[in-house]
């Protein structure tokens, strides 16, 4: 690969935000596992991961985009066969989700978190292809195929939340495209019905007959709807919030011990993954809570900012994907730990345990790194 660009364009301010954001996470990861050393496996694993997801962001940036995504359609292919593996071959949950498979030295993967740049790279690719004729209905009726695969299989694991981040990803992505309004707003009128049988459904008590709802899923949704009769599943959010607001300004202070600490007493189940957050506003109180989330409204502004110096279609599409993904994710992330969303399970990027979702977004910022490097002047 012949490497011609400008490196006066690369953004270093992006690597710097996620780096930083990085650091965080493996200090406040090791902090909520209450590892003694950055020796404990889980922590190495972390910091393993996060070197190995910087390393392939820098290599990525410095290939050309629009050769990844001329190989769109192998990885689109491959997404939808990993997926299908996972359905056979993966390792369950406690709820029995199959969403892991088990690979020789890289250990426990979980597919769905490479599907999320599988599909940016894909509708980038497409879109930029069909950008003369996208309005026509038998290329809005191939990108809704295109969709509908992916996102079934991984709902059948169950995985409703990663569902809905796909969703929310390439909703944005044909929503930066040049697609005409009538057919976004079109889809949305035809979607109208669903959501208000949905919505009726729950208000009736017939949650049980909507098909893609899991039995926990609705108790989940239950349980915010009305949190005081059910107070035996909302108790983790309500920790989760009792911890943030135990950290007040300044915080507790990263690996206190102290004997109030909502870390410390282990009523947080999910504390190194989910419920991350509330370990930060514990232990880093309001202002570092505010600080992080500063630096991941950073990364969101500086790729709009790329989005709009992109050269195509396609560089655009990219960046208007992975802000979506990362905005989406955080925000939501955050807003079940502060009991604003129900409990979904969604990871915060660059914090929570877990490899697979550590690479995966530093390989989406590779590719968008190298869109920046061939902005327009």
């Amino acid at each position: 690969m012949k490497f011609d660009y400008n490196l006066k364009n690369y953004d270093l301010k992006l690597v710097v935000f996620m780096v930083i954001l990085n650091a965080f996470g493996i200090a406040i990861m090791r902090s909520a596992t209450g590892a003694a050393t950055y020796q404990d496996p889980q922590v190495v694993r972390q910091i393993m991961g996060s070197l190995a997801g910087l390393a392939i962001c820098i290599a990525l940036s410095l290939v050309n985009y629009r050769w990844v995504l001329q190989q769109s359609g192998l990885i689109y292919l491959i997404s939808v066969m990993v997926l299908l593996g996972v359905l056979v071959y993966g390792t369950a949950s406690g709820h029995g989700a199959v969403r892991w498979i088990q690979l020789p030295i890289l250990g426990q993967v979980q597919p769905a978190e490479f599907v999320k740049i599988g599909l940016i790279i894909f509708y980038a690719n497409y879109f930029q292809k069909v950008k003369d004729d996208i309005n026509l209905p038998h290329v809005i009726g191939l990108a809704a195929v295109y969709f509908a695969i992916p996102a079934v299989l991984v709902l059948l694991q169950p995985n409703l939340s990663t569902t809905i981040i796909l969703m929310v990803i390439v909703a944005a992505i044909v929503f930066a495209s040049p697609i005409s309004m009538k057919w976004i707003v079109g889809v949305l009128l035809a979607l109208l019905p669903a959501m208000i049988a949905v919505v009726y459904l729950f208000r009736s008590g017939l949650y049980d007959k909507i098909p893609f709802l899991q039995g926990y899923q609705a108790e989940r949704i239950l349980t915010f709807i009305n949190p005081a009769e059910n107070t035996q599943t909302f108790y983790q959010q309500m920790y989760s919030i009792m911890a943030i607001g135990s950290g007040m300004l300044k915080g507790k202070g990263l690996n206190n011990n102290s004997i109030f600490s909502v870390k410390n007493a282990n009523f947080l189940a999910e504390k190194d993954n989910d419920f991350i957050f509330a370990v930060i506003g514990e232990e880093l109180g309001f202002r570092g809570s505010l600080i992080i989330i500063i630096i991941f409204l950073l990364i969101i502004i500086e790729c709009l900012i790329i989005a709009w110096k992109a050269r195509d279609i396609s560089g655009r599409l990219i960046c208007v994907g992975m802000m979506a993904w990362i905005g989406f994710q955080t925000y939501t992330n955050i807003a079940v730990a502060t009991g604003i969303f129900p409990n979904t399970g969604i990871t915060l990027p660059f914090f929570s345990r877990g490899v697979s979702s550590l690479i995966s977004v530093y390989i989406g910022m590779g590719i968008v790194l190298n869109v920046a490097l061939q902005r327009k002047a």
